[in-house]
């Protein structure tokens, strides 16, 4: 199990690090897809906004603009009768150092501040081989820059796999739960649970996530999404 835990989750997040690899295999066929415009209940009160930020895992590579993760997103919580926008502010390569650099920028640049911030930050940084300390010091950053904004955070975790030394998987795990109690964001502890070891959600190319891979992260994730939305009249 460790062993297919840590090629699984180093393909995986190989997801952000390579925004225009060599060779692009096409995208397994995906199960009928959830519609993004028929909710199963309807759809009622005020516009919630959630800006989700992160790699390729967000950008959505080799699947359409609809089949990403903060478009089917989108369509799970309008199915549950939230009115909510969901914004891909999702660039493939991006690090915590690249993803610090923009923060600002984007979020200047939406018309509105946003209801919740999905921070998806760090697997570059894993396979990048940058120190522990530098990707800690810059979610902290961004944390900071969220909270000094009053914009509600939901962080999604990242873990390193085994075979990098319990040492350091130790000090890599411990970055994301213990920003989250310090800067006060809701915290999903790994982001890839649901897919990691699931090789038939994982596109030919044995890197990115298919379209049913990304159903599958929307499913384990919409829950903890729905839950960091603030009350409406917060």
């Amino acid at each position: 199990m460790a062993k297919l835990f840590a090629g699984a989750l180093l393909a995986l997040l190989l997801a952000g690090c390579e925004s225009q690899p060599a060779s692009v295999q096409p995208a397994a066929p995906a199960a009928e897809a959830l519609p993004t415009s028929t909710p199963q209940v309807p759809v009622a009160g005020p516009e919630r906004r959630i800006l989700a930020f992160g790699n390729s895992l967000f950008a959505g590579y080799n699947v359409t603009p609809e089949e990403s993760y903060p478009a089917r997103l989108q369509a799970a919580l309008r199915a549950r009768g939230i009115n909510a926008e969901v914004v891909n502010a999702g660039v493939s390569g991006d690090t915590t150092q690249a993803g610090r650099a923009r923060l600002a920028f984007t979020l200047d640049a939406q018309e509105e501040r946003p209801d919740l911030f999905i921070l998806e930050l760090g697997g570059n940084d894993l396979l990048r081989g940058v120190p522990i300390e530098q990707t800690r010091a810059n979610l902290a950053a961004m944390l900071a820059e969220l909270r000094r904004r009053e914009i509600p955070v939901l962080l999604m975790g990242m873990r390193a796999p085994p075979n990098l030394g319990a040492d350091y998987v130790a000090q890599f795990d411990a970055i994301y739960p213990d920003l989250a109690r310090e800067y006060g964001a809701q915290l999903v502890p790994f982001f890839l649970q649901s897919i990691y070891d699931q090789p038939q959600l994982i596109q030919q190319d044995r890197i990115h996530p298919t379209a049913q891979g990304i159903e599958a992260l929307v499913a384990a994730t919409v829950e903890e999404v729905s839950r960091a939305l603030p009350e409406e009249d917060a």
